[in-house]
Formats: C-alpha cells, sequence, structure tokens
C-alpha cells in the first residue's frame, strides 16, 4: 500500500450501553478510494463522524494525515471534506449562496477553485439561483459534493452519500468520486449498496460496530470457496420456504429474480434439488450456478458470525 493517510487503531464508540463500534482497526493509503460497507447500524456513521472530528472517541485512536483526530481537530478540519449522510446546507440560500458561504468559511473564493468543482458544479450552475431546499435529490448530492471541495480538501470523507437517490444519480456520483481519486484524493466513503463495493479499491464490511473482513473487492470474493445455485420457479414465496425446509440447505436468501442458495455438502445435486421442488408442485424451475458476489460473501461472514457467537 501507499503511504498512509488515514490510520485507524482500535477505535470504539459506545452510547451509554450501547457499543456502536468495537476496536476498529485499518490503514487507508494516500489516494485510495476505500468503502465501508454495511447496513444501517453497522457503526459507519459513527467511525465518520470520529474521522470529521464532530465526535469524541470512546477507546482507541486516529489521525488523518499525521493529525490526531482530537488533540489537532481544528488543523484537520482545514483539510477535510465532509458530507454527512443527511443533506445539511442551507434551504433557504440557493446554490450559489451555499458554495460561496462555504468558500468564504475556508477564506477562498469559488472562482478561486472552481477547476476542482468544474465537472460537478457545471451541471448544477443553470440552476444556481434556484433555492438549495428545491433542488432535486441527485442536484442536492452534487452540491454538498461541490460545498465538500470547495477548499480544496487533502482527504474526502462521504457518509452514504447515494441513499435515497435514483441509478442512474449514483452512477453519475460514482463516476465523479473516480475522477476525484485520479485528481489524488484521498476517499473514504460508507455506502450500504453492497454493489458500489465493487467501484472501489478496498472495502472493509462491518456488522454490527465490527468489521467482517477487509480486502480487495475481488480478493472478498474469491476468498469465497462453496458452490452458489440461483434458483426460481413459478411461485417464489412458497420456493424459499420450500428451500429453508430442505435437510441440505446451509442458506437460502432472494437476490434479485433468483434466490441464492448454499448446499451443506461441498457440492450440491441440482438433479436431486430439482426432483424435490417438482414433487412440491413448483414448475418452470431454473437452477444454475452463479458467482459469489459481495452480498454474498456478506451474508456468509454475518451467518458465520452468528455462529461463533
Amino acid at each position: 500500500m501507499s503511504a498512509i493517510s488515514i490510520h485507524i487503531d482500535k477505535l470504539s464508540k459506545s452510547y451509554d450501553t450501547v457499543d456502536a463500534m468495537r476496536d476498529i482497526s485499518f490503514d487507508v493509503g494516500k489516494g485510495e478510494l476505500f468503502g465501508l460497507i454495511g447496513p444501517d447500524g453497522a457503526g459507519k456513521t459513527s467511525l465518520m463522524r470520529i474521522l470529521a472530528t464532530l465526535l469524541l472517541p470512546s477507546s482507541g485512536s486516529a489521525s488523518i494525515e499525521g493529525l490526531d483526530v482530537v488533540k489537532d481537530y481544528r488543523k484537520l478540519r482545514n483539510i477535510l471534506g465532509y458530507m454527512p449522510g443527511k443533506f445539511s446546507l442551507y434551504l433557504d440560500l440557493s446554490v450559489e449562496e451555499n458554495l460561496n458561504f462555504f468558500a468564504t468559511i475556508f477564506g477562498t473564493t469559488l472562482s478561486e477553485n472552481y477547476d476542482l468543482i468544474k465537472d460537478i458544479y457545471s451541471q448544477i450552475e443553470p440552476f444556481k439561483k434556484r433555492r438549495a431546499g428545491d433542488l432535486s435529490g441527485g442536484m442536492k448530492q452534487k452540491l454538498a459534493l461541490s460545498c465538500a471541495l470547495i477548499h480544496k480538501p487533502v482527504v474526502l470523507l462521504l457518509d452514504e452519500p447515494t441513499t435515497g437517490v435514483d441509478a442512474v444519480s449514483r452512477r453519475e456520483f460514482w463516476d465523479m468520486l473516480l475522477k476525484l481519486k485520479q485528481a489524488g484524493i484521498t476517499i473514504l466513503v460508507s455506502t450500504p449498496y453492497m454493489d458500489e463495493a465493487a467501484l472501489c479499491d478496498r472495502v472493509a464490511l462491518m456488522q454490527d460496530g465490527s468489521i467482517l473482513s477487509l480486502d480487495t473487492p475481488t480478493g472478498i470474493t474469491a476468498s469465497f470457496k462453496k458452490e452458489i445455485l440461483a434458483i426460481k420457479s413459478d411461485n417464489i414465496y412458497n420456493l424459499i420456504r420450500n428451500l429453508e425446509d430442505h435437510p441440505n440447505t446451509a442458506s437460502v436468501y432472494p437476490f434479485g429474480e433468483y434466490l441464492h442458495y448454499i448446499s451443506r455438502n461441498e457440492t450440491s445435486s441440482r438433479e436431486k434439488l430439482l426432483s424435490y421442488l417438482e414433487q412440491l408442485g413448483h414448475t418452470s424451475i431454473q437452477i444454475k450456478p452463479t458467482p459469489a458476489g459481495i452480498e454474498d460473501c456478506f451474508m456468509q461472514l454475518m451467518k458465520d458470525k452468528e455462529l461463533r457467537s
């Protein structure tokens, strides 16, 4: 890995009796696009807020570009760009007024750093007089990212930036992140969407305040050794119930129009499975092997963790 930009060592955060994070440790290299992947309640937002110097950790330490997130928070805020999960700009101010406001806070101007945000801002510039509260979800997203970049940050922290926006806006947003990465900006992004994991250099899969796995997306999927069968029939509701009742079933869960099925055996007999489902009245049955994706790995890691608990 290249020189370290973000260093996290045994970081924990508790709220009264609830442990939001437990002993989180990892490094992010300079210029890396690193993803925190996990559902709500995994601890992603607590981690992001600690790194953004908005929340104190209960134990452990973290540093960004050599600056401690607690002791050096004033210096850090000048080199960080932070985009919280909830849209937090001024709704009554226009697009242009929001940008100018944030530029002024950091002692710069929109014109001075226009080149950095040009590709993003140019898409919403025709609406620069429109109030931020009247923008669509995708346009709010672009404005928030522009405001986070206006002071030329070294590190960009994005907390679930694509939640609640349409698929096209999500794709456009990730295209913008890849361009920012090429400009040398270190990016730490959290998301509940497993498909976005493949767009990161490395990812940490998080659940219940701890890291289940940390690797490149291909490294995580390559570690999955069990055969997965994609199965569907004319009655998907009964199909999942019947497969759950099958004695050789290790796990079964919905995946698009199919169910992903894993057998307790190393390899499952598709012929026996087909016969079993036909006897139960299923028709138009399809059974085919399918490669493991990040979501399959996440589901298996969660299951393994539950068995160890």
